[in-house]
């Protein structure tokens, strides 16, 4: 499912993509060796999703349009994410970075707590990126938090049980 030098990859993210809803997609550009997914994000466009990176604003994240081009810009962070003029967008489908998760689809993240707060408001699917590797047997959780509806690694993709609302 992720771009990781295998040519199978970009056919089997097309047919995931294929089972995605389509609409506003958020992305993300990928740091360190965060799994990589733009070709999942490339699937979902050309099946006429518009794109969308995140942006740090304010302590929060909004999602700004972006397209194939266009110039990004580093945050303080060293993360590469679209200009503020960019138009915001209301995802409808999201893809999380994360650097584990576990069988219940909780993630754990960078520490910044960005998508811990966004995550909630929003009326999205969302859909953890991650490598098979970083399954972990058990995260801990508070109820504030909001487990991923699936997560999708090179192995192919994990569903978890419909969270409620």
């Amino acid at each position: 499912m992720l771009a990781r030098g295998n040519p199978d990859h970009a056919q089997r993210s097309a047919s995931f993509a294929a089972q995605l809803p389509s609409g506003v997609v958020a992305g993300y550009w990928p740091i360190r060796d965060e799994a990589d997914p733009r070709a999942l994000m490339r699937a979902l466009e050309a099946r006429g999703a518009v794109l969308a990176l995140p942006r740090i604003e304010c302590g929060t994240l909004s999602f700004r349009r972006w397209n194939e081009g266009d110039v990004l810009i580093d945050n303080p962070h060293g993360i590469a994410e679209p200009r503020a003029e960019a138009e915001v967008l209301a995802p409808n489908l999201v893809l999380v970075p994360l650097l584990a998760f576990d069988a219940s689809g909780h993630r754990l993240g960078y520490g910044g707590g960005y998508y811990d707060r966004v995550l909630p408001d929003l009326k999205a699917f969302r859909i953890g990126v991650a490598y098979a590797g970083q399954e972990v047997p058990l995260l801990p959780h508070e109820p504030h938090d909001h487990p991923l509806d699936a997560v999708v690694t090179e192995e192919g993709v994990r569903r978890f049980t419909k969270r409620p609302g």
